[in-house]
């Protein structure tokens, strides 16, 4: 049975991987020739992001079932990525599978910034969709599908509220600042990836679990 620990767990690793923090610089270098729209794309970033994790929550085990993925495989391999990008973290820097400097050119002159790089994949990128499948192999019901999506939905809103005050924030946190809690939040993480990644290898290898 899942516990409330659990579930401050999972927001805590869901919050850690998409680390709004670190998206602050991007966001306003993305919409310093449209500051004056700045509430607004805040606004739709974090829409955008809660429709596509509780999309991937709700559809992800069926597509690992369509491709025939067992979700011990899964976990090794969602593991070995959120790792990738704790270590991304933990140097203070965004791996390029969040993002790539051809998207951030594009995304200066986009109409779409909100969704495209912010949301997705900046902050929604291929390990918080990884997370959140796994997540939602550990919870039961539709009660732990239903407590799932309000983390989404509470981390959506920690979102919009940061990037709704990232002039503020640009301002008073130093980039110094910014990085120590990048480096924090890349440490739990890595420890987390760990976890997840030695759960796939004893459902892989039984032979490990004793």
């Amino acid at each position: 049975m899942v516990s409330w620990n659990d579930y401050v767990q999972m927001f805590t690793a869901l919050f850690a991987i998409m680390n709004p923090i670190s998206a602050v610089p991007l966001y306003l270098t993305f919409t310093a020739n449209i500051a004056d729209k700045r509430a607004r794309i805040a606004r739709q970033t974090a829409i955008a992001v809660f429709v596509i994790m509780v999309i991937t929550l709700l559809m992800g085990q069926t597509i690992l079932q369509i491709f025939s993925i067992s979700i011990d495989a899964f976990r090794m391999a969602g593991g070995i990525l959120i790792m990738f990008v704790a270590f991304n973290m933990l140097q203070a820097r965004v791996g390029r599978t969040r993002h790539t400097p051809e998207e951030d050119e594009e995304a200066i002159d986009s109409d779409t910034v909100a969704v495209v790089p912010l949301a997705l994949p900046l902050l929604a990128g291929p390990g918080a969709m990884s997370t959140v499948i796994l997540f939602a192999d550990r919870v039961e019901g539709p009660e732990g599908t239903g407590s799932l999506i309000i983390i989404i939905l509470l981390i959506s809103l920690a979102i919009w509220g940061i990037l709704h005050l990232a002039p503020q924030i640009g301002k008073r946190m130093s980039r110094t600042a910014m990085n120590i809690a990048t480096r924090v939040m890349g440490l739990i993480l890595a420890s987390m990836a760990i976890e997840v990644i030695f759960g796939g290898l004893k459902g892989l290898v039984p032979a490990l679990a004793n």
